[in-house]
């Protein structure tokens, strides 16, 4: 396509910093670029159209923050047979670099990050973008044939992907999720299965063994697996290591990770970087010195004998569980709300017992209290995160385990996660 481009008449749909970075690539080839966002502040952008179906175009890319489900526009466009394309399309064509693309419910952008550390260890010259920050179409072009693309990959960034097609693609795990974009967990597991649509000879699937839903989306063919469970084959934990095979690559002791979610993510890392022929030793030393993304089970602070913990990019259910799973406290203050996605918190409260209370906050606060209620568990509801947070810091006793596991996102009060998770840590590590 990148030869072909030049001349031709482009509509990126969508304006946010993945439409931006894909004008940017479109102009870089000579396509004749319009623009069009649903938020009409971007009208002074490139050469903006405020009614693209009056014209034609050769190509349309849409912009992962584009909802496609009930989009009137999208469905004219699909009527007039445009030839509709992701922006992750875009960016993976003009990339020259062996693509390795990461999706999952959880765990995406802790696993593209170690990744990228494996890779810088080993002297692999690397790109970690997509869905963790970067678009795709932002690095393309600095891309060569003997660098990596470490691109994670979103649920948003698949829906419309014809094109994308990565030499090795991993699943971490599929759980419910989305549910108010997609509709149907068997709709989002269909966006999600699509990283493999394009898997022809010479590629691998790197899947995770343990989850259902991850099996279930995997290829028939060229899968490589990994296991809490020993594995003649694959990468697995036993005798208190992570082997690949019979290769001991690390201690889980030396892993500076919190959670079996998290030991899961480097089992897949391994996997990855193994495929790519990265000597263990490097994998091994990467992992040992690795930070992890903030906001991720990240300890904050101990006062009086009590943990904060700022899990704030918990956003679904099951990111929840695992966390709940990964502390080994008995006595957790569950701090949960912000705006809920379509998500029924009833299997959460079923089978808990380390919860000693739950406060909840936020759009969703009363919604989440009353169902906790119900299972019996001793409930706080409050308008805001701020108030939540004062709350429990007043109420908490030596011994408990304050967790910001919020299981929805953060747009009812907040721009992101990242600043929910500051301002909790910021009230919890306050002197008032």
């Amino acid at each position: 396509m990148n030869k072909k481009i030049k001349g031709k008449k482009v509509l990126v749909y969508g304006l946010g910093g993945s439409g931006q970075a894909a004008c940017k690539l479109l102009h870089a080839f000579g396509a004749c670029v319009s623009v069009y966002d649903d938020d009409k502040k971007f009208r002074n952008l490139f050469c903006y159209v405020d009614q693209p179906l009056l014209h034609k175009y050769d190509l349309v890319v849409v912009s992962p923050g584009v909802k496609v489900v009930g989009n009137s526009l999208i469905s004219a466009l699909r009527e007039q047979k445009a030839n509709i394309i992701s922006e992750i399309d875009l960016g993976s064509i003009f990339s020259l670099g062996k693509l390795i693309a990461i999706t999952g419910t959880n765990g995406k952008t802790t696993t593209c990050a170690l990744l990228g550390k494996i890779f810088d260890e080993a002297g692999k010259k690397n790109f970690v973008c997509g869905n963790i920050g970067l678009p795709i179409s932002s690095i393309a072009l600095k891309t060569d044939k003997k660098s990596f693309v470490i691109c994670e990959t979103s649920n948003f960034q698949l829906e419309l992907s014809k094109l994308f097609s990565p030499q090795i693609a991993c699943a971490l795990n599929i759980q419910p999720d989305h549910l108010d974009r997609h509709g149907s967990f068997d709709e989002y597991k269909r966006v999600k299965a699509k990283i493999f649509q394009n898997f022809k000879a010479l590629k691998s699937a790197v899947i995770n063994l343990d989850d259902d839903g991850s099996r279930d989306i995997a290829p028939q063919k060229k899968s490589v697996f990994y296991s809490f469970n020993p594995l003649k084959k694959g990468v697995c934990v036993k005798n208190g290591s992570i082997y690949s095979g019979k290769t001991r690559i690390i201690s889980l002791d030396e892993i500076p990770l919190i959670g079996s979610k998290n030991i899961s993510n480097v089992m897949a890392a391994v996997a990855i970087a193994l495929l790519c022929k990265i000597k263990p030793r490097c994998i091994r030393s990467a992992i040992a010195s690795f930070v992890p993304p903030a906001h991720r089970l990240q300890f904050v602070t101990e006062k009086n004998g009590v943990i904060f913990i700022d899990d704030s990019k918990s956003t679904n259910i099951s990111c929840v569980e695992m966390a709940l799973d990964s502390i080994k406290s008995k006595n957790i203050i569950l701090m949960l709300g912000g705006q809920n996605k379509g998500l029924n918190f009833e299997k959460l409260f079923a089978a808990k017992p380390q919860i000693k209370g739950v406060i909840c906050f936020g759009e969703a606060a009363s919604e989440i209290d009353e169902v906790a209620k119900r299972y019996g568990y001793d409930s706080h509801s409050f308008a805001t995160l701020k108030e939540a947070t004062y709350f429990a810091k007043s109420a908490a006793q030596s011994g408990d385990t304050v967790l910001l596991s919020p299981g929805c996102t953060s747009f009812d009060e907040f721009a992101s996660y990242a600043v929910r998770g500051q301002i909790f840590a910021e009230i919890v590590s306050s002197e008032s």
